[in-house]
């Protein structure tokens, strides 16, 4: 099906600019022919750190700025969605370091040997946010500019219609983009516009933005496919815990729905014009990412039943007076995944660029200390659940199938290459791969084997349950 999609893209490609014209870059400006096609505005365009709306005029005299050339090299793309036509942004263009405004303008003289109405696209990946103004007056954009500040939401495919007038067969258009770069996005290669926008007839570039969204559909349905096979789970799981007793899957079913919630986010900045990129951050980046990590070590806790085994016990506990009347611990590791917890979303949230710029070196190093203490339990749970599973000693009748002990770590290994990415990417590891030009992350590899392995697990769970009159044995993995 990924294969017909993408035989698809390259026949729409070929339709939209199988029969571009070659266009002539002059410092003032570019001078494209067009006529069944579509042509790419390399440029070269001016360029300008800083912000005044005089920029935007026709007749404003730019002769001092930078020239910024957008041609890509043969093949690039970027490293996510894997969006054709890639270039570096200004990070790497002589201003490192730099987030805020900035302006890129274009005059472009079109030749045309009809009377076909043009039109352009704008720039399908972009740091972070713009508006575009055309012959001096705006004509639109993802950002919204209107507080003094801009408010970013996702630079998503867009068309922008051009007017209509000719002079001796050419047309001339005065093109003036309107950037600003939020400090979320800094980094090596960011800054101002990685993919150029094109221009052509306006049903050609019809064709071209059709592509575009459909590169961009592939490009996150995965995180969209995704959190739906989650909930279905945590309706399982919950449905599970209804039926059966002595088994707890509360932390298992909260797991599901913050994955899922975690993972849709991603569907809702880029596809949908409603949410920020700050509210996205926060979401995530705060908020979700700390309470997916404890939830799940939480959940796999109870799925392995191992939060009263010896390796939780110990004489720190009855000195402590953690223990209960019937002599086990109390629940230790709930607070201490509570207490990591809130330490990150505190880091998190004081080390955001836009909250305390000076703090966020240090709260980096907290959030990777937090992070790894949450590997080292989850890692823990793992092989003290596989240990507890296996023990020869264990009573029979309170011992699972060694197939289902392996299955069951193998759904927590799973789950764990998603949510440890960061830490896998320090590894080595390549964290996302290009099937057919489009990216796919590592994370998402891993949820697509673990979303029919723990199915099977629950399912089997209620056929067994259906056919008992009692609860399998205390102990028994998911």
């Amino acid at each position: 099906m990924r294969k017909a999609m993408r035989v698809f893209v390259y026949l729409l490609g070929l339709v939209a600019l199988g029969n571009s014209a070659p266009s002539v870059a002059m410092a003032e400006g570019q001078r494209v022919a067009v006529g069944p096609s579509t042509a790419p505005l390399h440029g070269p365009w001016r360029f300008h750190v800083g912000d005044d709306p005089r920029w935007s005029a026709p007749d404003f005299d730019d002769s001092a700025w930078e020239n910024v050339d957008l041609t890509p090299a043969p093949g690039a793309h970027d490293g996510d969605v894997g969006l054709p036509g890639y270039v570096a942004g200004w990070s790497q263009r002589g201003h490192a370091g730099y987030s805020g405004f900035a302006w890129y303008r274009l005059t472009v003289t079109v030749e045309s040997h009809g009377d076909a109405p043009l039109a352009l696209t704008g720039p399908t990946l972009l740091d972070s946010t713009y508006q575009l103004y055309i012959d001096g007056h705006l004509a639109g954009g993802p950002g919204d500019f209107s507080t003094g500040k801009a408010t970013v939401y996702s630079v998503r495919p867009t068309v922008f219609p051009l007017p209509h007038g000719m002079v001796g067969g050419t047309r001339t258009y005065h093109l003036a983009s309107r950037v600003w770069m939020d400090p979320l996005d800094a980094s090596d290669e960011a800054g101002g516009i990685h993919v150029a926008p094109a221009i052509g007839t306006a049903e050609s570039i019809d064709h071209l933005h059709r592509v575009q969204w459909l590169q961009t559909f592939e490009g996150y349905v995965v995180d969209a496919v995704e959190p739906a096979a989650f909930l279905v789970l945590a309706l399982m799981a919950a449905a599970l815990m209804a039926c059966r007793t002595g088994d707890r899957y509360g932390w298992l079913v909260t797991a599901l729905v913050l994955l899922a919630l975690l993972r849709v986010n991603q569907v809702l900045f880029y596809w949908t014009p409603y949410l920020s990129l700050r509210s996205y951050d926060i979401a995530v980046t705060v908020v979700l990412r700390p309470l997916v990590l404890a939830a799940w070590v939480l959940a796999w806790r109870d799925g392995f039943h191992v939060d009263n085994r010896a390796w939780l016990r110990g004489g720190e506990a009855r000195r402590s007076g953690w223990l209960r009347r019937d002599g086990l611990p109390r629940d230790g590791l709930r607070y201490v995944v509570a207490a990591l917890a809130a330490i990150y979303i505190v880091a998190a949230f004081v080390g955001r660029p836009w909250m305390m710029p000076g703090a966020a070196a240090a709260c980096d190093v907290i959030i990777a200390v937090v992070r790894v203490a949450f590997a080292a339990l989850y890692v823990a749970i793992i092989v003290t659940g596989v240990v507890i599973g296996t023990k020869p000693s264990a009573p029979p009748e309170a011992k699972p199938g060694a197939w289902r002990v392996a299955l069951t770590a193998l759904a927590a290994v799973l789950v764990g290459i998603g949510l440890f990415a960061a830490e896998l990417n320090t590894l080595g590891i390549p964290g996302i791969w290009f099937p057919w030009g489009v990216g796919v992350a590592r994370g998402q590899y891993a949820y697509a084997a673990f979303i029919p392995l723990l199915f099977a697990l629950i399912l089997t769970r209620l056929i067994t349950t259906s056919h008992s009159s009692r609860p399998a044995a205390r102990g028994t993995p998911l």
